[in-house]
C-alpha cells in the first residue's frame, strides 16, 4: 500500500526545520582594532600610532628686497620697474604690513647735489606708486643716498666711464620688513592631497 503524500509532507517539513535549529558554525566575529598578547590576556591596539608623514619645516617669512632700475638721468618708472612693483605688492611681505624702506641711488655722472636730488626723486616715484596702489604712506621711509653707495664701480680701471656699471647704480633699493610674530608663508602645495601622500608612503 502506497503512503499518502499529504500525510508525509508535514513530517518532511518538520525535519527541515529541526536541521535549521541545529545550524552550522557561528558567523565570524567582526574585526577588532585590538589583539591579545600571548600569555598575558592583555588587549593592545594593533593600530600603529607612530606612522606619520615627513614634512619639510616651514621657514619663517624673510624680508623682501627688490632693486628697481632707472634710465640715465631719469626718475620715471619704466615698464620693468612697474612689473617689479606689482610683484612686490602681491607678496606675503607686503601683506604682512611691515615697514618699507626706499633707498634712492644715482651714478657718479653730474654734481653731488644733482645726484642726491635725482636719487630722492627716484625713491619718491616708487613711494608714490605704492601709495596710489593702496599702501599706507606711514609705512614708507624714503632715504636719498645720491652717488655715495654704488653697487658696482662707475668707471673702468683705466678711469673711463662704465656705462653698464652706471646703469646698475641708478636704482632704488626697496626693503619690506616683516613684523615680529608674522607666521611663516604657506608653502606651495605640489604634492597632492593627504590621501596622495599616504598612498605614496605605502608604495615606498
Amino acid at each position: 500500500m502506497r503512503p499518502n503524500p499529504m500525510i508525509a509532507l508535514p513530517f518532511a517539513f518538520a525535519l527541515v526545520l529541526s536541521g535549521c535549529d541545529r545550524g552550522g558554525p557561528d558567523p565570524a566575529p567582526a574585526p577588532s582594532a585590538t589583539a591579545t598578547t600571548a600569555g598575558s590576556g592583555e588587549k593592545v591596539s594593533i593600530i600603529r600610532d607612530d606612522v606619520g608623514i615627513d614634512r619639510e619645516p616651514t621657514a619663517p617669512l624673510a624680508p623682501l628686497e627688490v632693486v628697481i632700475g632707472f634710465a640715465a638721468g631719469g626718475t620715471e618708472l619704466t615698464d620693468a620697474a612697474v612689473a617689479q612693483l606689482r610683484d612686490a605688492l602681491a607678496s606675503e611681505q607686503m601683506k604682512a604690513g611691515g615697514a618699507i624702506t626706499l633707498g634712492g641711488h644715482s651714478d657718479s655722472a653730474g654734481s653731488d647735489t644733482a645726484n642726491l636730488r635725482a636719487s630722492k626723486k627716484r625713491a619718491e616715484a616708487v613711494r608714490d606708486w605704492l601709495v596710489e596702489h593702496g599702501v599706507e604712506e606711514e609705512r614708507i621711509v624714503v632715504i636719498a643716498f645720491g652717488e655715495q653707495n654704488p653697487a658696482v664701480p662707475n668707471a673702468r680701471p683705466d678711469g673711463t666711464p662704465d656705462a653698464e656699471g652706471r646703469a646698475k647704480n641708478r636704482r632704488v633699493e626697496m626693503t619690506i620688513a616683516v613684523p615680529e610674530g608674522t607666521p611663516p608663508a604657506a608653502p606651495a602645495s605640489d604634492s597632492g592631497t593627504l590621501v596622495d601622500e599616504l598612498t605614496g608612503a605605502a608604495e615606498d
